[in-house]
């Protein structure tokens, strides 16, 4: 079982920045793709942002320009640095992982996890 802890939401201001972490527990070398999703009550949960061992980096078009992915080696840890934030970035967001099948590495089982959000507030 892995754990995911996302860190790093809060309140600010349009135009600031925050930071997102995604802890993950324990360092596993099945993590194929480590994702960024956001969920608002009236928008459901949306794709946000993505990172991989073979397509790199990726993102929804609303945040391209503003916001930057990154993983360390060991996939420890996931970051979503944010800069100009806007209202509509105003979301609980959630770190999400997914694992090779056994069919890409035998030791693995293609699981997906997800983590249990951090809210994100920007006022106008």
């Amino acid at each position: 079982q892995v754990k995911l802890v996302e860190s790093g939401g809060g309140s600010v201001q349009a135009g600031g920045s925050l930071t997102l972490s995604c802890a993950v527990s324990p360092v596993t070398p099945c993590i194929r793709d480590m994702a960024w999703y956001r969920q608002t009550s009236s928008a459901g949960r949306e794709f946000v942002s993505g990172i991989d061992d073979i397509h790199g980096t990726r993102y929804t078009d609303s945040v391209k320009g503003r916001f930057s992915i990154s993983q360390d080696n060991a996939k420890k840890t996931l970051t979503l640095e944010m800069a100009n934030l806007r209202p509509e970035d105003t979301a609980m967001y959630f770190c999400e992982i997914e694992m090779y099948s056994s069919r890409i590495k035998s030791e693995c089982r293609g699981e997906e996890y997800w983590g249990q959000g951090t809210q994100v507030t920007v006022s106008s």
